[in-house]
């Protein structure tokens, strides 16, 4: 009889852990969308905070959770919700910047799991991890728009043209976003670790 009760609430355990993590799944799925039209004006090129809830999703729910967030958003956007900066709709993946949301969930996965390695994760840890990210996000953002451009709209663009553009220009504000995703997962992924999956 102990043996059975013991059961019960190992399993009432992970139902309440599978519900923790389908909420904090659902809840950054909101965040990312509301952070695409949250816009920090600073000069040359205002960036959104997108980033940073993707980034955050990643070290806060693990690799595999902060991935799934990330699609869930994506196929939302793509069903034709406008949660996308630009709008939404199945079209959207020939909008040149679509390659970025691509990486979102890349990078997501790769900071988590990195991030995720120790169980009490150093600043340099997490840096490093949301450094990596940033580095897929914008690997993968930058050929989709040039492939995309010069490809599909015929609208040629140059390498030095894209570099300038779609990094130089852009990566600024994503750098003091990495800092402040690696001040915030300091402080909460040890208050989250232990009460969630994967």
């Amino acid at each position: 009889m102990p043996e059975i009760i013991q059961i019960t609430k190992e399993e009432k355990g992970l139902k309440h852990m599978k519900t923790k993590d389908l909420v904090l799944c659902a809840m950054f799925v909101a965040l990312i969308a509301v952070g695409a039209f949250i816009k920090i004006p600073v000069p040359v090129v205002p960036f959104t905070l997108q980033f940073l809830f993707t980034m955050l999703a990643g070290l806060l729910l693990g690799p595999v959770n902060g991935a799934l967030a990330v699609v869930v958003y994506i196929v939302l956007g793509l069903i034709g919700l406008p949660i996308f900066t630009q709008g939404g709709g199945p079209g959207y993946i020939f909008q040149p910047s679509f390659g970025y949301i691509i990486g979102f969930a890349v990078a997501a996965y790769v900071n988590g799991k990195i991030a995720n390695a120790k169980t009490h994760p150093s600043y340099r840890r997490l840096l490093g991890a949301n450094f990596l990210g940033l580095f897929i996000v914008y690997a993968f953002g930058m050929i989709y728009y040039y492939v995309i451009s010069n490809f599909y709209l015929n609208s040629p663009i140059g390498v030095g043209a894209l570099f300038l553009y779609c990094f130089v220009l852009a990566v600024p504000g994503d750098i003091v976003l990495c800092i402040v995703a690696a001040i915030i997962g300091k402080r909460m992924i040890p208050l989250i670790q232990g009460g969630r999956l994967g």
